[in-house]
């Protein structure tokens, strides 16, 4: 679910060259760093959408997505309900409905979880996600470690409590145009209209991911293909709203995030006060430059 997370980091700071605080490879290093946010959240949103499904058959072609991604006849799931396995296998000739290629395989292997939570809105549900020659766009993505826990309390009141998740990677992503990228995240995700029946049903039927209004926090790291280091921290939730605010795609209206290449001023981009709207604000040693998003 929590799709181009930081993927405006780019536009952002090519908007900023005339503050003379950005070089080519400063630009190199946030577009790196975006690109790698997207491959990861879109794989939190695959692993979502595969194990939130209510489907019984062991093997099935996906008809829809939630979040637009999985659909038309771009991959297959196959489950293993035995040893808690679900393998999602992509079709390098049909691109999903986001408009990308995959090929390869994603493996999510959720035997960690609780007793009786199998499904991704299920408190207790705990999932690692692995790769398989998984090529997206022509980029290698290759998971060291990815791992997906439900945190939400056992007996929670949709009413008064959020459901949330946990968020850990590492992974390397072989870049088709040369060059890898290192990228770590730690991130906590959060249903922040739990409450709307319309959006969580509970435990019976999968979240309408549709309605979803979404909150993430946490910070990512790592290093960019031309070796440059690089932190991105959010200091105010980032905020986007599926159901209410649908511009073509599903922008981040409100929250901040801090990006910091290594030995640079910190880049500070404001996405508002919850507007549904593409604007967005970057802040460079005290200069302010408005952006479209």
């Amino acid at each position: 679910m929590a799709a181009a997370a930081i993927a405006v980091v780019g536009l952002t700071l090519s908007s900023c060259k005339k503050n003379k605080e950005t070089s080519p490879e400063e630009t190199g290093t946030a577009a790196d760093n975006a690109n790698a946010e997207h491959i990861v959240s879109d794989m939190t949103v695959i692993a979502a959408q595969s194990s939130d499904g209510s489907s019984s058959l062991s093997s099935y072609r996906v008809i829809g997505g939630d979040e637009g991604i999985l659909g038309l006849s771009c991959a297959t799931i196959q489950r293993d309900t035995t040893n808690k396995i679900i393998t999602i296998t992509f079709s390098s000739n049909s691109p999903c409905i986001d408009g990308r290629t995959r090929s390869g395989s994603i493996i999510v292997n959720y035997s960690g979880s609780a007793p009786g939570a199998k499904h991704y809105r299920d408190p207790g549900f705990s999932c690692t996600v692995m790769t398989n020659n998984y090529v997206v766009d022509g980029n290698q993505v290759n998971v060291v470690n990815k791992t997906i826990k439900n945190t939400t309390p056992v007996g929670f009141s949709p009413a008064t409590v959020d459901e949330t998740w946990s968020i850990i990677a590492n992974v390397n992503i072989v870049k088709a145009s040369g060059g890898t990228i290192s990228w770590n995240c730690t991130r906590t995700k959060t249903l922040l209209n739990t409450s709307d029946s319309t959006v969580y049903h509970g435990a019976a039927t999968p979240i309408t991911w549709s309605k979803a209004r979404i909150g993430l926090t946490g910070n990512a790291s790592g290093t960019s293909a031309n070796g440059v280091s690089f932190t991105a921290i959010v200091t105010s939730q980032l905020i986007r709203d599926f159901g209410a605010c649908n511009l073509g795609k599903h922008p981040f209206i409100q929250g901040t995030l801090d990006f910091t290449p290594t030995g640079k001023p910190t880049r500070v981009i404001d996405y508002g006060q919850g507007a549904c709207d593409l604007d967005a604000t970057v802040t460079v040693n005290g200069v302010t430059t408005h952006i479209t998003l």
